[in-house]
């Protein structure tokens, strides 16, 4: 059973001059580039989704999102909240040249970059390629070339570790820059809602309400035999997140196993009719994933989660790659059609691409050891 971090430990974390890390977060990017290229757009609230009755919302423009428009929701609802919503079909193919181009960006500062998505990725830069220095620096020149060359805007947070780093990339939202330097850590979480961590959803959150527990503070109080009680495996995350401390390394090229999504519904489903529609923005929610992450893979599978909480999965393997939205579907519809009719209704539906065909790494890459930062922060 791991044991919690030894104060040594927490110390070191905490200390000056160990990592320099940024994470780099495009604003409303899918959404942002459709307005940029397409000025009457500019300033006015868009989606970026299917727009028919089971379409699904990828990405909102902060004009739509002031409505309460967010990714993943149903555009129905969208709608209803902004009846003046424009909805634009996805262009993977220009997301992805601009996720090179800002890509590029990165590479010119270290070679270190860990990409998450077509918009966003963790750079670490304790030793920079142009012997700047200052980690703070290096984010307002990324800033600012990325404005330059592609006409869009990021937000950025830089610290010490990855876990402050993104939580500071989205405290000063759009266009916005946040540094939590050594030191200040522990007291940035404990201001924060608990449900700004990384991994704690809306359910989670909601647990944690009931057991009195609204910010990183509250958190801290408990102790880590508590936390298990309550968190089960999640527990040793939250004990760490609690105290600003994550000693993951900056990896290059992480290789993903896979990439989906999935959703538990407000009322168990159990028509068959009803079960292929809603198959069909499970597809839109995972290729939007998909998408983002660039990937493709030759394994569908298809996730159930019945009433009495079983669950079953059907999955298969085919000879290309999957790298479109329509070869997906056939998949995945084809799944859902060897299973119905069902035993009893679903309370879960998911669906996965994996066998993915990317790039692998060695473990270590990407990472810096303790100690290297020299210079201010």
């Amino acid at each position: 059973m791991p044991l919690p971090p030894s104060p040594t430990a927490a110390a070191a974390e905490d200390a000056p001059g160990l990592r320099k890390i940024i994470h780099v977060d495009m604003d409303a990017f899918y959404a942002s580039v459709e307005q940029r290229d397409a000025p009457e757009l500019r300033g006015r609230p868009v989606a970026v989704g299917g727009s028919a009755a089971r379409g699904v919302v990828a990405a909102a423009s902060y004009e739509a999102r002031a409505f309460g428009v967010r990714s993943a929701m149903p555009s129905a609802r969208a709608v209803q909240l902004c009846p003046e919503l424009i909805f634009r079909r996805p262009r993977f193919e220009v997301y992805r040249a601009v996720s090179q181009q800002i890509r590029a960006i990165f590479l010119d500062y270290t070679p270190h970059v860990e990409p998450l998505s077509l918009d966003e990725a963790y750079l670490d830069v304790t030793r920079d390629l142009r012997g700047i220095g200052s980690a703070t620096r290096i984010a307002e020149l990324i800033r600012q070339r990325i404005r330059a060359e592609t006409g869009l805007t990021a937000s950025a947070g830089v610290s010490y570790n990855k876990f402050l780093a993104k939580l500071a990339s989205d405290q000063n939202k759009p266009d916005g820059l946040c540094v939590i330097r050594p030191g200040e850590g522990a007291a940035f979480v404990a201001s924060l809602p608990v449900a700004r961590f990384h991994g704690v959803g809306p359910r989670g959150a909601e647990k944690m309400a009931g057991l009195g527990i609204a910010t990183g503070a509250d958190l801290r109080r408990l102790d880590l035999a508590t936390l298990r009680q309550h968190f089960g495996a999640q527990a040793d995350y939250l004990y760490r997140a609690a105290r600003g401390i994550d000693l993951r390394a900056v990896m290059a090229d992480r290789p993903r196993k896979s990439v989906g999504a999935e959703r538990t519904f407000d009322r168990d489903l159990s028509s068959g009719s009803v079960l292929r529609e809603t198959l069909e923005t499970i597809i839109d929610l995972a290729w939007d994933r998909i998408a983002r992450a660039d990937a493709s893979g030759r394994t569908v599978t298809l996730k159930l989660k019945f009433r009495d909480f079983s669950a079953m999965s059907r999955a298969r393997s085919v000879a290309a790659p999957i790298a479109t939205r329509v070869a997906l579907a056939e998949v995945a519809r084809g799944l859902l059609d060897q299973v119905l009719p069902l035993p009893q209704p679903v309370r879960l539906m998911g669906v996965t691409l994996s066998a993915l065909d990317e790039p692998g790494q060695d473990a270590d890459a990407g990472a810096t050891a303790p100690g290297q930062a020299q210079l201010p922060f």
